[in-house]
């Protein structure tokens, strides 16, 4: 009799256990809110934090006040143009490729930050991809993008030059000086990039 009950605790202490288990929830890891957040889902669960502190990249000031690099790249009608040719408003410059997995996770906030600021600052993506349109312009017809454009610098001239992985954003103030570079992915639709771009004059 002993032995049978001893059986029936041991059994009754292991199904709890597994039950503790099961209704444990995940463990919260930033590549578990990454994907959320790219997947575009409010984080609303109590205990989450923001999505904008969990794809925050490195910021980087050091560059703060330089002139603008005159390393040409190509606009979406072929021409070439230098950054430069956008003096007179802001500047959000960002360097990507469709092969750079950080680039296309936040292209969506990007985009989103674009439609949200208006004329007020200028969102220019530029491709680093070597096949240049062949790979940019289909990936821009299926995420349908609603305010950035294709630019293209097929030789990598700018991540080269300016010796930066992607993806790398570079703020510009409106008479071409640096403000800061994001260095890695961004929510670009946080709080975080609000105050960030609220830098630019």
């Amino acid at each position: 009799m002993r032995p049978a009950i001893v059986l029936l605790l041991l059994t009754a202490l292991a199904i709890g256990g597994c039950d503790r288990q099961t209704n444990a929830p995940g463990q919260a890891t930033g590549a578990n809110t990454a994907e959320t957040a790219a997947a575009s889902e409010p984080a609303e669960a109590a205990g989450n934090e923001t999505v904008v502190e969990e794809e925050i990249g490195k910021l980087n000031r050091a560059h703060k006040g330089e002139a603008a690099f005159i390393t040409p790249f190509e606009n979406p009608a072929g021409q070439k143009v230098t950054i430069a040719d956008f003096k007179g408003k802001p500047l959000l410059l960002n360097l990507w490729a469709t092969w750079c997995i950080p680039c296309v996770k936040e292209m969506p906030t990007l985009d989103a930050l674009a439609a949200s600021l208006g004329d007020s600052v200028q969102v220019v993506a530029v491709s680093q991809d070597s096949k240049g349109d062949a790979v940019v312009a289909p990936f821009f017809q299926k995420a349908g993008f609603k305010k950035l454009q294709p630019y293209l610098d097929t030789d990598s001239a700018l991540s080269v030059g300016l010796g930066v992985n992607l993806p790398t954003t570079i703020l510009f103030d409106s008479q071409g000086k640096e403000v800061w570079r994001m260095e890695g992915g961004m929510d670009w639709t946080g709080e975080t990039a609000k105050e960030l771009i609220a830098e630019a004059k």
